[in-house]
C-alpha cells in the first residue's frame, strides 16, 4: 500500500525587506493510529546531509504503509544555509545576535512541575499526555508572544518546536565540522542505541542545554520521574528524541543518505510506524560513552595542524592525534609541536581547518568507551 505526501510551506523568519523565508514541511498522515513522527535537518547552516537523507526518506515512504503520522522539515534554517563567506558556510550562529541556531528552544522545569500537581493516581496515561502535549504548546505559545520580543534565532527554534512538541519521536539530523556518524541518545532510552545503524553512541542526562532532542525528552523524562515517586509505579509516555549527526558538514553524499534513510526506517519499523517494512538495524558494532565522557581536545599553541588521528580511529594514550606547524619557527627544533593522545580514545569529529588558534577546539572524542553491540557473522 502506497503512501501520499502532502506538501506545504511555513514562514520561520523575515528578512530586512519584510519577505518571509519559507521552508517546505512534508507529511504522510495515514488517519490510521500510530506514533507521530517529526524530523527536521540544517538547523545548523552547515550542516547539509540531512537534505538528501530527507529526499531518500520521502521516496521511500511513499511506497510504505504508514501507521501514525509522519512529518519532514529539510533546510528547515534557510537563514543558515545562506550565511556564506567565499566557499565556506557560517551558518551555526545567528549573525544578528550570536546565537547558537541550535540553543533557542524553549523548556521550563517549573512549569513541568506545577503540571504534575494536577495529574491524580487514576488518570490515564493517554489524558496525562493529552493534556501535557497541549500545556507545553501553552508555554511554547506564551513564550513566542513575550512583551520585549525575541531573538532570530529562537524566533525560528520557536516555530519549528510548535511542530516537534506535537509528536511522539522526534529525530533532529546534524553533522558535524569533519565527523564520523554519531547518535545521541537520552539515558532513559538506552536500549534504542541499537535500533539505528550507527556505530558510535552518546548517552545524555535529563539536563537541558538549549537543543531540540532535550527540549523534547526533558519535560516527559521529568514528569514521568515526578509522578514515578509520588505514585510509587512507572510511568512511561512512549516520547523519544534523537539527535543524529550524519557525517560531515558542507557534503551530501546520495549514497550514504540512502543508507542514513534506511537506518531511521528500521527504527521506524520498531516503533510501529512501518508495520510492514522489512529492514532491520544493521549487524554492527557499536560504541557508547556517557556525555561526561566525551571529551574535547583543546589546543594550547595556534598554528597549521595536519590531524593524523581520524573521526572513528581507535587511539591509544600517547599516540598522536595531530602535529602543529609553528610558522614563527620553522628554523628551530619547535618548528613542529605533535600532540599525543592524553588516554584511549576515540575521535568522533575534528575542527575542518589546517590554520588554528590557541585554544581551539581540535578534536572531540569518546574516552572510557564501552562496547554496546559486537557485530555477529
Amino acid at each position: 500500500m502506497s503512501s501520499t505526501i502532502h506538501k506545504t510551506h511555513i514562514s520561520v523568519a523575515q528578512n530586512a525587506s519584510g519577505r518571509n523565508l519559507n521552508v517546505p514541511v512534508y507529511t504522510i498522515d495515514s488517519g490510521q493510529p500510530g506514533p507521530n513522527v517529526y524530523i527536521q535537518s540544517s538547523i545548523h547552516g552547515a550542516e547539509v546531509q540531512g537534505n538528501v537523507v530527507i529526499f531518500h526518506l520521502i521516496k521511500a515512504l511513499q511506497a510504505q504503509t504508514i501507521s501514525g503520522k509522519v512529518t519532514l522539515v529539510p533546510n528547515c534554517n534557510p537563514v543558515g544555509t545562506n550565511i556564506k563567506a567565499g566557499e565556506y558556510t557560517l551558518g551555526r550562529f545567528d549573525p544578528v545576535n550570536g546565537t547558537n541556531w541550535n540553543r533557542g528552544y524553549h523548556y521550563d522545569e517549573t512549569a513541568v512541575t506545577e503540571f504534575a500537581t494536577t495529574v491524580s493516581q487514576d488518570e490515564s496515561m493517554a489524558s496525562i499526555t493529552a493534556r501535557f502535549k497541549s500545556h507545553l504548546l501553552d508555554g511554547i505559545q506564551a513564550k513566542k508572544q513575550r512583551p520585549w520580543g525575541l531573538g532570530l534565532a529562537q524566533q525560528l527554534n520557536l516555530r519549528l518546536q510548535t511542530m516537534a512538541a506535537q509528536a511522539d519521536i522526534v529525530l533532529d539530523l546534524h553533522n558535524g565540522p569533519v565527523s564520523t556518524r554519531h547518535l545521541y541518545v537520552p539515558e532513559y532510552l538506552h536500549a534504542s542505541a541499537t535500533l539505528f545503524s550507527i556505530p558510535h553512541v552518546i548517552f545524555i542526562p535529563n539536563h537541558f542545554a538549549g537543543a531540540l532532542d532535550e527540549a523534547t525528552f526533558c519535560p516527559w523524562w521529568t514528569l514521568a520521574d515526578i509522578l514515578s515517586k509520588r505514585y510509587d509505579r512507572e510511568y512511561d509516555f512512549g516520547i523519544a528524541a534523537f539527535t543524529l549527526e550524519m557525517g560531515s558538514q558542507e557534503v551530501i553524499d546520495f549514497t550514504d543518505g540512502k543508507q542514513d534513510a534506511a537506518s531511521i526506517m528500521a527504527y521506524l519499523r520498531t516503533q510501529g510506524v512501518l508495520p510492514e517494512c522489512k529492514l532491520q538495524p544493521s549487524n554492527m558494532r557499536r560504541v557508547g560513552v556517557y556525555l561526561n565522557d566525551y571529551k574535547t581536545l583543546f589546543t594550547d599553541f595556534g598554528g597549521m595542524v595536519e590531524y593524523v588521528a581520524q573521526p572513528g580511529e581507535y587511539i591509544q594514550a600517547g599516540q598522536p592525534l595531530a602535529r602543529v606547524l609553528n610558522i614563527d619557527d620553522l628554523d628551530t627544533e619547535d618548528a613542529v609541536q605533535t600532540i599525543n593522545a592524553p588516554c584511549d580514545l576515540i575521535p568522533m569529529l575534528h575542527f575542518p581547518s589546517a590554520s588554528v588558534l590557541s585554544g581551539t577546539q581540535l578534536y572531540k572524542c569518546f574516552t572510557e568507551y564501552f562496547v554496546i553491540t559486537e557485530r555477529t557473522d
